[in-house]
């Protein structure tokens, strides 16, 4: 039988660092000057602006909100709003599927029968918490009926109570 013979390789030993590079005091100048680069530039940039210049180029990522809105993806969610059928009502046939999904649980749907005998329930409320909403969209991916959508556009959601973040059939309809 023939032997393997290993050849056991040593790791490198580590290299001595003097004291000025142990302190890392290089590195810590090197980039505050660079953050102090970026602040200088664009605060000159925005002074500019602010006398009526227009200065060439433009300030980091800054919008000037809200004459100059930021571009959004049209895939974006934003808030959400109820269907319509052709005679007004709502589409929502309160099957509580996406109630039921919402991982959040910030969908609150009562159902009630439907006048018409074709469509079996309607909601009598249907209410989304936007303050606890983590707008994932399962709940448009739930819906059957394609009743819930979220594509309003509508980003600027703000309210000075709890109860302003609750919007009910009436809000989701418009």
């Amino acid at each position: 039988m023939a032997e393997l013979k290993v050849k056991v390789m040593k790791a490198p030993a580590p290299q001595k660092r003097s004291l000025w590079e142990q302190i890392y005091l290089p590195e810590i100048m090197r980039g505050l000057s660079v953050t102090a680069k970026h602040f200088f530039k664009n605060l000159g940039i925005h002074i500019f602006r602010l006398f009526g210049f227009k200065p060439k180029g433009r300030g980091s990522v800054t919008y000037q909100y809200p004459e100059e809105r930021r571009p959004f993806s049209p895939r974006v969610r934003s808030l959400h709003r109820l269907t319509k059928r052709e005679d007004g009502s709502p589409r929502c046939v309160a099957c509580m599927m996406c109630e039921t999904i919402c991982p959040a649980k910030c969908i609150y749907i009562v159902g009630t029968d439907h006048p018409d005998p074709n469509i079996e329930k309607r909601p009598l409320s249907f209410d989304i918490d936007i303050g606890v909403c983590v707008f994932c969209g399962l709940c448009v991916e739930a819906c059957p009926e394609d009743a819930i959508r979220m594509d309003t556009g509508i980003f600027e959601i703000a309210a000075f109570s709890r109860e302003g973040m609750i919007y009910h059939i009436k809000d989701l309809l418009r």
